[in-house]
């Protein structure tokens, strides 16, 4: 096997891995359109590390956080209502990175690899960055997974339980934007949701518990990560759209087990 593909294979493998859980939060608590919201900003993100000349991971974190803390402030002033705020604030940062992008004349930007990802262009730089910050998302879930998942399940019942539920608001939220950032190479700004939601949207449909659809919707992201890349070698297609195509034939495969199981 060539050398690229050893490293796509590792650093799509290690995004499923971390998605899968992360993406079985996004479910649960129906925040499918956030994740799509500040997958939009990350392209501001993009731009402001290219025009800053600091690091585009780092500028994309900064950014997508701010696009988080902004969201929840204006939640808390109750100016309009949040699918409103997500397509406003989303929609503003997007059209405000392409127009960013643009100012940048002392490199080319590929902007296709940011949209839609270039996992086979991965260098082992990027590869570390993508398990160590996975790492500490897995880290941080499985330390605070109780106090997550009582949250998702009963607020008010986590508020009894003396769980901070706004700090864990905000805590899950950056979580998602360190996703987020190590996910853009992988499948794109504009798939990175579809990575969240689909595996774990599959395995809710196979299993019952918290804790094994977590790791069911891991392993069910890996498996669409190989499938995207051997289809994407085999057919000569984009691979972060593969990929996608890969996790939504698998859902739509085990859509009967989930609907016999639940007869």
């Amino acid at each position: 096997m060539d050398e690229f593909l050893i490293r796509a294979l590792a650093a799509g493998l290690g995004i499923a891995l971390v998605s899968g859980v992360v993406g079985c939060f996004v479910v649960w608590r129906r925040m499918a359109y956030f994740g799509d919201s500040l997958s939009h900003s990350a392209l501001l993100g993009i731009a402001v590390g290219l025009l800053a000349g600091i690091n585009v991971n780092l500028a994309i974190i900064g950014v997508c956080s701010l696009f988080a803390a902004l969201l929840v402030w204006l939640q808390h002033k109750r100016v309009l209502a949040t699918d409103t705020l997500l397509g406003i604030l989303a929609h503003g940062a997007l059209s405000i990175g392409m127009v960013a992008v643009s100012f940048i004349t002392t490199q080319r930007v590929d902007l296709h690899s940011y949209l839609f990802g270039d996992v086979l262009t991965v260098n082992m730089s990027e590869i570390i960055w993508i398990y160590g910050v996975g790492a500490v998302v897995l880290a941080v879930l499985i330390w605070r997974w109780s106090s997550l998942v009582l949250m998702t399940v009963h607020e008010d019942l986590a508020k009894a339980e003396g769980v901070k539920t706004f700090v864990h608001h905000l805590l899950f939220m950056f979580l998602m934007t360190l996703v987020v950032a190590v996910s853009i190479r992988i499948v794109g700004i504009l798939l990175i949701t579809s990575l969240l939601i689909i595996p774990a949207a599959t395995a809710r449909q196979l299993v019952r518990s918290p804790e094994t659809m977590a790791v069911v919707a891991a392993l069910l992201g890996m498996v669409a990560v190989s499938l995207g890349l051997y289809g994407s070698l085999i057919f000569d297609v984009p691979s972060g759209p593969m990929i996608v195509v890969a996790s939504t034939a698998l859902f739509v495969v085990l859509m009967p087990i989930g609907l016999l199981r639940g007869r």
